[in-house]
């Protein structure tokens, strides 16, 4: 990693294939999916997995079998919801395409992906939760607007982050100085 660089995001994958894929998510809206075989080269200094515009950085890389439902939402709470047959696998050098059209200013807080049976909890900056069962977020195609998922006021803030839960499950979170 060099100086400008930063860990943002670490994935468990238990073989390198052409059935498996890799689907990354940045900041900006844009989304790749790319075959886990792409990486089984990848030597100590590490090997590119997606070119960034200037300005833009990496949020979420999730491991999926190539036709997983995947939502992406917003700081401001877009929430846009579309299945990654829509998107075709990619070389690792390559760009990505637009995932979620975001407004002015706004950012991709995460991305996830989500069976019918799960729920979605969203977690803002100043420590407020909302859980949406999966099934109130419509299937619609990549590169929309997304649909309202979450208020975003000064009282809660921006949202943080995503995670699916089941619901019987018991958190932990940490805030960025450590506290839990």
């Amino acid at each position: 990693s060099g100086a400008d660089e930063e860990i943002t995001t670490v994935v468990s994958i238990k073989e390198f294939s052409e059935k498996e894929y890799l689907f990354m998510a940045t900041a900006n809206g844009v989304i790749k999916k790319v075959q886990t075989s792409e990486f089984s080269n990848a030597k100590i200094r590490g090997i590119i997995a997606l070119k960034l515009d200037a300005g833009d950085k990496l949020i979420s890389a999730i491991p999926t079998d190539g036709t997983s439902e995947v939502i992406l939402v917003s700081r401001r709470g877009k929430a846009l919801r579309f299945s990654e047959e829509d998107v075709r696998p990619m070389g690792r050098a390559s760009r990505g395409i637009k995932g979620l059209k975001l407004s002015e200013g706004d950012e991709v807080a995460g991305a996830i992906k989500v069976t019918q049976d799960e729920a979605i909890l969203l977690l803002t900056e100043k420590g407020y939760g909302k859980r949406t069962v999966a099934t109130e977020y419509p299937t619609k195609g990549r590169g929309g607007k997304g649909m309202q998922t979450a208020k975003i006021t000064e009282k809660n803030g921006s949202l943080a982050g995503l995670m699916t839960v089941k619901g019987d499950e018991d958190l932990m979170i940490i805030t960025d100085t450590g506290v839990m």
